[in-house]
């Protein structure tokens, strides 16, 4: 069996924001009551991260959360250990009802950073991007032009965005056309 490779194979793009394919990824899907202390403890015990509240993310050194709906998370921790921390998670919410899956390999994750990034995704998200609008710790599920995504912005100025890998293909060009040097809008910097 061959080893594992993420959605774009490492490509990377320059223009007005630079575009990455982030890599490998651990994902989990977590399905439950958000407001059980059982399952507060097993997501602080799988990521070292809290339940965030809704439309945020909460990060740490050792993972992340994301809140995706009222009855559901999205769990970031290193992609060696998914399996592991699925089986944990599984274990810890025995007797609760919930469910954890992982969607590591369903999905592709890009890194948008650079001076032009809150522009470049501006053009292909209805949503505010402004430095006021849209800042660290957000987290936001959405359209990227023709197909769902969803992103945060982390303190460090860089935006992270997850989609299907199966669309993987078209957000990177998407992300790269958006980002063209010779595309600048100039509304949205920083």
């Amino acid at each position: 069996m061959s080893d594992p490779v993420s959605a774009m194979n490492g490509a990377k793009f320059s223009g007005l924001a630079q575009v990455e394919d982030s890599g490998l990824q651990g994902m989990i899907t977590l399905r439950g009551d958000l407001a059980s202390d059982t399952l507060k403890a097993a997501v602080k015990a799988a990521t070292g991260a809290d339940v965030p509240t809704s439309g945020q993310v909460s990060l740490t050194d050792a993972g992340g959360v994301a809140w995706m709906s009222p009855d559901e998370l999205l769990l970031l921790v290193p992609y060696a250990e998914v399996e592991a921390k699925v089986a944990d998670l599984s274990e810890a919410l025995k007797g609760e009802h919930a469910l954890a899956v992982n969607v590591s390999d369903a999905r592709g994750v890009f890194r948008l950073s650079g001076d032009g990034a809150r522009e470049v995704l501006a053009k292909i998200c209805p949503v505010d991007l402004s430095a006021e609008a849209f800042t660290p710790g957000q987290f936001r599920r959405t359209r990227m032009a023709q197909v769902a995504a969803a992103f945060w912005l982390d303190h460090d100025g860089a935006f992270h965005i997850v989609c299907f890998r199966s669309v993987a293909g078209y957000v990177y060009n998407l992300l790269s056309t958006a980002a063209h040097p010779q595309s600048k809008v100039g509304v949205l910097t920083g």
